[in-house]
């Protein structure tokens, strides 16, 4: 059975979706995406998602196409149209069809496309094992902290990891890590400290980072921002990853070093613990 999509001000089925090969999402990578999670029918740290679209938006000059309600509500209508229980909704927006031109176009209407996407992110599974990391160069382009749909570069991060055997890879750029192909790094030191790159363009402020950041402090853990080094984080009591499908991921490996006993480390099975528990309570 298809899925129910959002373009434009429709709700279409996925087959009938379509946009414009003069997109500029298509040709210039110029448009800005968030994923949502959906718990049980509900939206996680929805406000969070909105507000960081609305900056990504206002970095790129892009108008916004609807308001912080109406996405809301479309939202809540693709949950209830597509049965989703568990999983997330993805949002994009771009700039609009235009002949293509590198100058911005004035008169072009953005493009907004939401669809869901069913998948299991509690339960057994990844968090109970923990997962294996590879270190390597970040090439990307300057302003992370903008959620653009450029993926290109972390898509094959992704694809140098499968390729040894691992399941994700940290980017390092200057000697220090930046941040996963698709979450937030942090590394528990020996004397418990939670260590994790400081906000600025180098970086994505994760809306689940943002979230797990304040949980800790109310939990008395101390948290450092700063960077970090490969090295560093192989000689670490344990180290996880943030992000909005996988909350709080335990790692157990930086580039073919285990941390600890290669078991997840309390620091952060507690994490998502409390995560879960907090985001639950306050889901919309």
């Amino acid at each position: 059975m298809s899925r129910t999509v959002f373009v434009n001000g429709e709700y279409l089925a996925e087959e009938e979706a379509k946009v414009s090969i003069f997109d500029r999402g298509f040709l210039f990578a110029d448009g800005v995406y968030e994923v949502t999670s959906v718990l049980d029918g509900k939206l996680i740290d929805f406000d969070g998602h909105v507000a960081r679209l609305a900056r990504s938006l206002a970095a790129l000059e892009m108008p916004n196409p609807v308001t912080a309600e109406d996405l809301r509500a479309i939202h809540h209508e693709l949950i209830a149209r597509n049965d989703l229980h568990e999983g997330g909704i993805y949002l994009q927006v771009t700039r609009g069809a235009a002949d293509r031109d590198f100058i911005y176009p004035a008169d072009a209407t953005p493009t907004l496309v939401l669809f869901t996407m069913a998948m299991k992110l509690t339960g057994p599974g990844k968090a109970d094992q923990g997962i294996k990391v590879i270190a390597i160069e970040d090439q990307r382009w300057g302003r992370r902290d903008i959620k653009t749909v450029q993926l290109l570069y972390p898509s094959m991060g992704k694809m140098m990891a499968k390729a040894a055997g691992k399941d994700d890879a940290w980017m390092v750029e200057d000697g220090f890590v930046t941040e996963g192909t698709s979450n937030n790094a942090y590394i528990v030191t020996k004397d418990g400290k939670i260590v994790t790159r400081q906000i600025g363009p180098e970086i994505l402020n994760g809306i689940t980072r943002t979230a797990v950041l304040r949980f800790a402090r109310e939990a008395q853990m101390v948290v450092e921002e700063r960077p970090f080094t490969i090295a560093e984080a192989q000689n670490a009591a344990e180290a996880f990853i943030t992000s909005a499908t996988t909350f709080v991921m335990p790692v157990v490996e930086v580039d073919g070093a285990a941390l600890g006993d290669g078991r997840p480390g309390p620091v952060a099975k507690r994490l998502r613990e409390i995560y879960l528990e907090e985001t639950r309570s306050m889901a919309s």
